[in-house]
């Protein structure tokens, strides 16, 4: 199966739509709360299902539009248009390699007792 420029194109449109809102919850929640938040409300906070969802989320989003955009940034290029199924393949082992462990990571994570 072939992934057209324009289907990139719109994947990389729906992420961005998807970073848009994860970026504004993440900036009124962590940035700017009504009372004054530390870093231990942050740890308490990380080690709730709901925000590790979110958090997954979103690096899906930024993953998701970063290697589309790189992607299609790479393949404009004249010299690259032999490569570009290979640079399609590599950008779909960086996603899964970096969405594993990025994953992985946020969901062992666990506040101290």
């Amino acid at each position: 199966m072939r992934i057209t420029p324009t289907r990139i194109f719109q994947i990389q449109r729906i992420s961005a739509i998807a970073l848009l809102v994860f970026m504004t919850t993440h900036m009124v929640v962590v940035h700017y709360p009504p009372m004054h938040i530390d870093f231990s409300q942050i740890i308490v906070r990380m080690g709730e299902p709901i925000w590790k969802v979110i958090d997954i989320l979103f690096l899906l989003s930024v993953l998701t539009h970063a290697l589309a955009g790189m992607y299609m940034v790479l393949t404009d290029l004249q010299k690259i248009g032999p490569y570009r199924q290979a640079l399609g393949w590599i950008a779909v082992v960086l996603f899964v390699v970096f969405f594993a462990y990025g994953t992985k990571t946020i969901i062992a994570f666990q506040p101290p007792v």
